[in-house]
């Protein structure tokens, strides 16, 4: 198989290099990178161990098949994120098509059933997806869980930064959802909710930009605080107390809470604005009181156990997929164990096996 120009191109965006800079830490030129890219020019296997050593990642991946890549997605915090982190979480989205296809050619996944609702507002949207799913007015315990019930793949991401929080896509009829854990676990839940916003309600793409973002945000809000069950329970608020005593019901951050029951009419707007002041200076918007524990995928850690049990590790997932092990775990363990640290071993769930030759 020769040499695939498209597969350097995302090794070098996961690394956060542009094409100088690699060509500096690979010993050659800028224009070889670029003809290198571009497929204009074939690398000599000295190149390409070279590449490999630099990328840290095995010399079999630069000859692989094409990767889907994804051209187009919905990401929050986009005006304040920069081309690399942008390029490389969009790379790891590639190499999480990659283990998704893997993982689907050996088990049964839920099946998609995410509506398109694009006709509504978001507020309406949100009331409807929640009639259709048979969701009530009830909390909801655990978003990761309700996502991967309805077909949607939910990935991590280990950009260590607060610059990119998720982005969600669809791609040959599936939804995907890549979910950064650098916030806290009230925040992973609203990013999740936001997320499916996208995937109901811009599966055109006929918003985009600031009035997606908005109307995702509404959306978010309305999905995991629903009016009437908030009225029922915090009817007024006087102090910020109530507040953050309430939060564990939806499991949100004290701050959404606050600007949720503005919304509705709960407070006055000063009251509001005083409550901003104080989430501040108590420093809430930087370390959650009463936080929750973060959301564990049940997909993901039952295709472990099943694969644990055959004795297949992420090390053999990797080399059978050409990847650096680290990849693998930084697209599945911040869902499967809540953080970025790898588990001791997969939790004891079992999964239906599609291809028990596989």
């Amino acid at each position: 198989m020769s040499f695939n120009p498209t597969r350097l191109s995302i090794a070098r965006k996961r690394r956060l290099l542009n094409k100088k800079r690699f060509a500096e830490l690979a010993k050659v030129s800028v224009h070889t990178v670029i003809r290198c890219e571009k497929g204009e020019t074939e690398p000599t296997p000295e190149n390409v161990l070279t590449f490999a050593e630099v990328l840290e990642f095995p010399a079999e991946f630069f000859y692989g098949d094409d990767l889907d890549e994804p051209e187009s997605a919905s990401f929050r915090s986009y005006t304040t994120m920069s081309a690399a982190i942008r390029d490389a979480a969009l790379a790891a989205g590639a190499l999480g098509f990659l283990v998704s296809d893997w993982v689907e050619d050996r088990f049964d996944l839920p099946s998609v059933d995410v509506p398109d609702l694009h006709l509504y507002d978001p507020e309406e949207a949100a009331r409807v997806l929640r009639a259709e799913w048979q969701l009530g007015e009830r909390p909801i315990s655990n978003m990761l869980h309700l996502l991967e019930s309805k077909g949607i793949r939910v990935f991590s991401l280990a950009e260590n930064t607060a610059k990119i929080n998720a982005y969600s896509l669809w791609r040959r009829d599936r939804a995907y959802v890549f979910l950064n854990n650098y916030k806290s676990a009230e925040s992973s839940r609203l990013d999740a909710a936001h997320e499916l916003c996208h995937l109901v309600m811009h599966q055109d793409s006929g918003s985009t930009g600031r009035e997606a973002e908005d109307q995702a945000n509404l959306f978010a809000s309305s999905f995991l605080m629903p009016r009437a069950d908030l009225m029922a329970v915090l009817p007024r608020v006087n102090y910020l107390d109530q507040i953050i005593k309430a939060k564990a019901r939806w499991r949100v951050s004290v701050a959404a809470l606050n600007y949720r029951l503005h919304k509705i009419g709960a407070m006055s707007d000063w009251r509001y604005r005083d409550f901003c002041i104080e989430i501040s200076s108590r420093g809430y918007n930087k370390a959650e009181p009463l936080p929750i524990q973060r959301e564990r995928s049940v997909v993901w850690e039952k295709v472990l156990r099943a694969l644990w049990v055959e004795k297949t590790t992420q090390a053999n997932i990797a080399q059978e997929l050409s990847l650096p092990e680290a990849e693998i775990n930084g697209l599945i363990f911040g869902v499967v164990s809540g953080e970025r640290e790898r588990p001791s071993s997969p939790t004891s769930l079992t999964v239906v096996k599609t291809n028990t030759d596989a």
